[in-house]
């Protein structure tokens, strides 16, 4: 597998500058991330960044049903699995597993990444719930080439958090990516079965097709909730959550255009 930087044909020159600024900017995040460090001033920073490059935050404005996101990042900590929301009271605490969720826009492209740390010194179990989800995204960018499809880059994920006794979200999934953020397909982190496969159609991989693929792992059950802030998705029994993604490039091998 190829990784970022690498050659790409002009046709995808737009989703690389855009991944390239969101690499430099997680990579910035990533050594700020201490304990005591407010989740809004991250917010801040990180937008600021985007915007020195002549480039926009993808999520802030980003409308879902009618709701419109407020921030820069999804900072999720603990046992919220994605959208946190930043704030002002929201101080980084030692022991805490937090994700870093961003997007970028620039010049029309979209790329997207995150990736989730252990503030400080974490536990044993918090550390191998990074390890595995982690893992599991390597095993599914590897399927991200022509002729397979959604079901192979799902079924590597599936089958290595699921041989840890872990589980993966089943109602947020990975997606395309390129002149919008969320394009077809979309990326289960599970086969589908049943009605799912309704939802997942098994489609099948292009060359030069952008994906951002994005394991949702949890230490107990799949199941999840949205809190009262209409975003925020946690477990609902409390579990920790982890989350990891990258952009890449459909091909043989596949190029990983972001960094954290």
């Amino acid at each position: 597998m190829r990784m970022f930087p690498t050659p790409l044909s002009s046709v995808h020159r737009g989703v690389e500058q855009a991944a390239r600024i969101l690499s430099e900017v997680l990579q910035r995040l990533r050594r700020e991330l201490k304990p005591g460090v407010v989740t809004l001033e991250l917010d801040a920073l990180a937008e600021d960044l985007i915007r020195s490059y002549g480039a926009e935050p993808a999520f802030k404005g980003y409308v879902v049903e009618g709701r419109r996101y407020p921030y820069t990042l999804c900072i999720s900590i603990d046992h919220e699995v994605v959208h946190g929301m930043p704030s002002a009271e929201r101080r980084l605490q030692e022991g805490q597993i937090v994700s870093i969720d961003c997007g970028v826009r620039k010049n029309g492209y979209y790329a997207d990444a995150a990736f989730t740390v252990g503030i400080g010194a974490i536990d044993a179990t918090a550390q191998h719930l990074l390890q595995v989800t982690e893992e599991a995204l390597w095993l599914a960018l590897e399927q991200a080439t022509p002729h397979n499809r959604v079901y192979d880059i799902a079924a590597a994920i599936q089958q290595h958090v699921e041989r840890h006794h872990y589980s993966v979200v089943r109602e947020l999934s990975g997606h395309g990516i390129g002149r919008r953020l969320h394009e077809a397909p979309s990326i289960p982190n599970f086969v589908p079965t049943g009605n799912w496969r309704w939802r997942f159609p098994n489609e099948r991989l292009r060359p030069g097709q952008t994906l951002a693929i994005e394991p949702m792992v949890t230490a107990g059950l799949p199941d999840v909730r949205v809190a009262a802030d209409g975003w925020t998705v946690h477990t609902a029994d409390g579990s920790l959550a982890a989350h990891f993604e990258h952009t890449v490039l459909v091909g043989v091998p596949p190029v990983v255009l972001t960094q954290w």
